[in-house]
């Protein structure tokens, strides 16, 4: 088979996010969800996910899975074969962002973790999607799967981030900036930015498809995957 292929979940998100992705694309590479509910600390997560992977290796990740993805490709870009940014941002929060994560953080230590993704629902899909039980059914049970001090761990690292801006120019391995069209979260723009500082990067956008593209628009996704990933 050759190449290995290692995926990384966003917020609240297990190897479910990416269970479409990796039926499609068995027969293409040998594929790997790493774990980002572990640690609270991008480096953390960073090392846990190249200690678990083989010595090079494609990497997608989707918004803090992409986060982590470009904390690797300081680390280790040497490793990675072919990098794919899916509904992420380069930028550090802002500094109402982070207070929005600090006070979600609180409300879900007390007590008040299961109301944490019906909350984000609106953000995080199409509007057409909110109605689709199948989806939203699925990132809630992701995101219990998960947990409030897994989601605790996991803001702790997305608050911390750096600005991942000047370190795109050094990325020279052939890469993918994918978002939904209607991505509310990280917007479209933001995947314009990060396409335009990294060279050679190719940018598609996903329509009718909000922030959580891996299963609001599995074949679309996939699509796209296979032919990054083809030589």
């Amino acid at each position: 088979m050759g190449r290995a292929l290692v995926l990384l979940p966003g917020l609240l998100n297990d190897h479910r996010l990416w269970s479409a992705q990796a039926a499609a694309l068995a027969g293409l590479a040998e594929v790997m969800v790493g774990d980002l509910t572990q640690d609270d600390s991008l480096g953390a997560m960073a090392e846990r996910v190249l200690g678990a992977a083989p010595a090079s290796f494609a990497l997608a990740g989707l918004s803090m899975g992409g986060y982590v993805a470009m904390e690797i490709m300081r680390r280790a870009p040497h490793r990675v074969e072919r990098l794919a940014l899916l509904d992420t941002t380069a930028r550090p929060d802002l500094p109402e962002q982070t207070q929005r994560r600090k006070d979600a953080v609180d409300l879900a230590r007390s007590g008040g973790f299961d109301k944490i993704m019906p909350t984000m629902l609106p953000l995080l899909l199409h509007p057409d999607h909110l109605r689709d039980e199948a989806i939203t059914g699925l990132a809630k049970d992701m995101a219990r799967m998960v947990g409030a001090e897994g989601f605790a761990r996991q803001q702790a690292a997305i608050m911390a981030r750096p600005d991942s801006r000047d370190s795109l120019a050094a990325i020279a391995c052939p890469t993918l900036v994918l978002c939904g069209a209607e991505d509310g979260l990280t917007p479209p723009d933001r995947h314009d930015e990060m396409a335009a500082l990294i060279r050679g990067a190719r940018r598609v956008s996903i329509p009718h498809c909000g922030h959580l593209s891996p299963i609001e628009q599995p074949e679309a996704v996939s699509a796209s995957l296979r032919e990054w990933l083809s030589p």
